[in-house]
């Protein structure tokens, strides 16, 4: 019984030493009216009477910057934290210990989340977060796999 103990203890132990990166979904919805917008831009510099590369300038930095958000968008889960990176504007570590629910949500509200198909991440007293997973339910089961006494609220499918 000693050596299940153990091998018990030693499970836990490597569990807390995994490392689980989620890569944020990138909704439609945020990608779309960048690309659209920039393209339309490109469209009117370019059949201008007076182009002149220099407006090219402001536009591509800010697709620049948002490029760069939507690739550097990842949670990551390693040992007890969830960690929450956006771009160059976040980086939030969050003790798993203090989620107390995860709940499925299309809320809107600004967040480090590049898709509306979002997690409410309840943590500590009255503080939330919501995120983007690509990979909600894998996502969902890591955090469960350190903290079984999460609350998990999904969505109701409609059925057609």
């Amino acid at each position: 019984m000693i050596l299940g103990n153990q091998l018990t203890e030693d499970l836990k132990t490597l569990k807390v030493y995994m490392k689980s990166v989620f890569k944020s979904k990138i909704g439609l919805e945020f990608l779309a009216p960048l690309v659209l917008t920039m393209i339309i831009m490109l469209v009117l510099l370019v059949t201008s009477r007076t182009f002149n590369w220099h407006f090219l300038i402001i536009p591509g930095l800010i697709f620049t910057v948002f490029m760069h958000m939507f690739l550097t968008t990842y949670y990551t889960i390693e040992g007890d934290v969830l960690q929450v990176r956006c771009g160059l504007m976040m980086n939030m570590k969050i003790s798993i210990a203090t989620i107390t629910a995860i709940t499925e949500t299309r809320d809107s509200t600004s967040a480090p989340a590049i898709s509306l198909d979002r997690l409410r991440i309840d943590y500590g007293k009255g503080k939330s977060i919501l995120i983007s997973p690509k990979e909600k339910r894998a996502f969902i089961h890591g955090i469960l796999s350190l903290n079984n006494t999460i609350e998990v609220n999904y969505k109701k499918r409609k059925m057609r």
